[in-house]
């Protein structure tokens, strides 16, 4: 009966563990739609009515994208950090180690939470509750022009003061269920600021971290160590018999557990599918609000579901073999066996490769450069505006400064022909006396 129950509780926790892993990557794809830049044939969103939202920093939105030569790099980067933790833990006290880590991942954590918590309240809140919230902009400025700005209303403040007692909570107790909090934060929080700019650096990314999983928890002690070492919410935690945890509180209760590594970097797969997907029915159907999650996902849904199919295998093989289990092994051919098969069913198998995020990249910065164009020459008129004082005379008196720039630059116009024709008169009247000399001679 006793193993029963054991063998129940870790069903359940299996069960918890895969569902907390597929929740931040749902969350975290649809976001990472915001990132995408809205083409030039769609309408700009209509200013929403939810004093929660910032409405303003539509096109602003962009993540941050991984080449292919940061993914060719990853694995290696990623191998020394790893390799270099174990050795700190070996040969350090890792008490001190954790307190650093602590210190360093609750600062970290609190903005990750207070922006996921945003997020939750953007979505279930109501807008009868709302609508007489109030809302502060702070503007940095330097010379009339705007640098930056910052929106926020009480509700802001309420999250973050909440996201600060959950923070030094978690400091205090290193509770399991705010260690899981904090990571589902940094899940979400990273799938929408980071990204791919093409299937073919995703593919390299997961494949160089297939034989990284591989090798460091096969073949070394390192992975294994350093995970259960580590006193920090880099990882998803559920007991393994929660029946027993929840009746005895035993101080010893052994927990299963998931490493965010193994949620990121198939999560920003899973959200470049999404944005493909995005891609793809804007271009065959541009109609209705471009960054609308309303829209086919053939590919998201067939990569979802891979990852989930993949985890799930790796809970199997690790349950049977009672030995820890690189998940990538499993989860990295999923990811790129569903894209790849999904890809050729529909034909669209060039269009998948040729798919890329530079271009919007390109032009992101030519909208800069008119930007900031436009902002020069605005903040050059107020200068203008801010010289002439007297309200009444005004307005003609910018009018005469105008008019005597238009003047200046004519005459300088003029100069410049003058010029020219004086250049090519002189070198005319050199060749004519040259040849009056020639014939004197």
């Amino acid at each position: 009966m006793e193993s029963s129950t054991k063998d129940i509780g870790l069903y359940i926790a299996y069960g918890a563990i895969i569902t907390m892993a597929v929740v931040p990557i749902y969350a975290g794809s649809l976001g990472s739609i915001k990132g995408m830049k809205r083409p030039s044939n769609a309408p700009k969103a209509k200013k929403s009515d939810n004093p929660l939202e910032d409405s303003e920093d539509e096109d602003e939105s962009i993540s941050e994208s991984l080449s292919s030569g940061d993914a060719y790099l990853f694995p290696i980067i990623g191998s020394c950090v790893l390799f270099g933790m174990y050795l700190a833990f070996r040969y350090l006290d890792k008490k001190y180690i954790n307190y650093v880590l602590t210190g360093y991942f609750s600062i970290m954590g609190c903005a990750a939470v207070a922006k996921t918590f945003l997020m939750v309240a953007k979505k279930i809140t109501p807008m009868s509750l709302l609508k007489n919230v109030a809302k502060y902009k702070v503007t940095l400025s330097k010379r009339s022009k705007n640098l930056s700005h910052i929106s926020f209303t009480v509700v802001h403040g309420a999250l973050l003061v909440a996201s600060v007692a959950l923070t030094a909570y978690y400091s205090y107790t290193k509770n399991w269920i705010a260690s899981n909090i904090f990571g589902l934060s940094f899940s979400i929080n990273a799938i929408q600021l980071l990204s791919l700019d093409s299937f073919k650096t995703g593919m390299i990314l997961l494949s160089g971290l297939f034989f990284y999983d591989i090798f460091w928890v096969f073949y070394t002690p390192v992975m294994v160590s350093v995970a259960t070492n580590f006193d920090a919410p880099i990882k998803l935690l559920w007991p393994r018999d929660i029946i027993e945890f929840l009746f005895t509180q035993t101080e010893g209760a052994r927990f299963t557990m998931l490493g965010l590594g193994d949620i990121v970097i198939p999560g920003i797969f899973v959200a470049l599918c999404l944005r493909f997907d995005r891609h793809m029915s804007w271009k065959r159907n541009p109609v209705g609000q471009f960054r609308s999650t309303n829209f086919p996902k053939p590919y998201f849904t067939a990569n979802l579901i891979a990852y989930i199919m993949g985890l799930g295998l790796t809970m199997v093989v690790m349950h049977f073999f009672k030995a820890a289990q690189p998940a990538l092994l499993y989860l990295s051919p999923a990811c790129i066996l569903s894209v790849l098969i999904t890809a050729v069913v529909r034909g669209e198998l060039k269009d998948l490769f040729a798919y890329t995020t530079e271009d919007e990249k390109d032009d992101k910065d030519k909208k800069k450069k008119k930007d900031e164009k436009k902002k020069n020459k605005l903040l050059s008129q107020t200068i203008i505006e801010e010289v002439v004082a007297d309200p009444k005379t005004g307005s003609i008196e910018i009018e005469e400064i105008e008019l005597e720039e238009e003047e200046e630059e004519e005459e300088e116009k003029e100069e410049k022909e003058k010029e020219v024709i004086a250049q090519t008169t002189g070198s005319k009247k050199n060749t004519t006396s040259g040849k009056k000399r020639k014939n004197k001679k």
